[in-house]
């Protein structure tokens, strides 16, 4: 399993690639904010990714590679992220269909960048609705309902950050556990697998 680095304007990034021979397209995930690509949820994804013979890319943030637990601003994880894909694009996963996605943050990060990065789909595992316990209710769906090509929510159904609703071209299934995904790992990459079958069958016009 290669582990290239990535130049971004804030710092390196690390990706994991896990090559699927002959592969139909590329899925690249990113951590959540406190976490790494470790992530029971972010396993189960990519197993199911290389079953379904993707090639798939787990991305550390350049803070998370300096050592930083806590993120920086959305708009430095939205510009490493980008440049994150575009390096990507141009080498590993040239001329291959891209997913794009993560776990929590990291899916918001996608939902937020996926017109500059050109992916075809976006996954969010465990996507942080709104955030439980704040004054101030800080409600995400439009980072969601923002995002074109299909989507694919794979949500705890004790999520103590709610489960966003089904929409056009957004699918959302539940799966034992809370916001961790760590009940079920099972759930998750069959949940995961079903999709991109169907993206296989042309769902994402690919």
């Amino acid at each position: 399993m290669p582990v290239i680095e990535i130049d971004t304007p804030h710092g390196l990034a690390r990706a994991h690639v896990h090559t699927s021979a002959d592969a139909k397209g590329a899925l690249v995930l990113g951590h959540g904010a406190g976490g790494g690509v470790e992530a029971p949820d972010l396993v189960a994804a990519r197993k199911a990714g290389l079953s379904a013979r993707w090639t798939v890319v787990l991305v550390e943030q350049p803070y998370r590679v300096a050592g930083r637990r806590s993120p920086p601003p959305a708009s430095h994880l939205d510009t490493a992220w980008i440049a994150i894909v575009e390096h990507l694009r141009a080498d590993r996963l040239q001329n291959l269909p891209v997913i794009v996605g993560g776990r929590s943050m990291g899916g918001r990060v996608a939902c937020r960048t996926v017109e500059q990065t050109g992916a075809v789909a976006v996954l969010c595992l465990a996507f942080p609705l709104e955030p439980p316990g704040r004054k101030s209710p800080q409600n995400r769906l439009p980072e969601l309902e923002a995002v074109a090509v299909p989507v694919l929510v794979v949500q705890g159904e004790r999520d103590p950050f709610g489960t966003p609703p089904p929409g056009p071209s957004r699918d959302v299934v539940t799966v034992p556990g809370d916001h961790g995904l760590k009940a079920d790992p099972d759930a998750v990459a069959a949940a995961v697998g079903a999709w991109l079958a169907r993206a296989g069958a042309g769902f994402l016009r690919l």
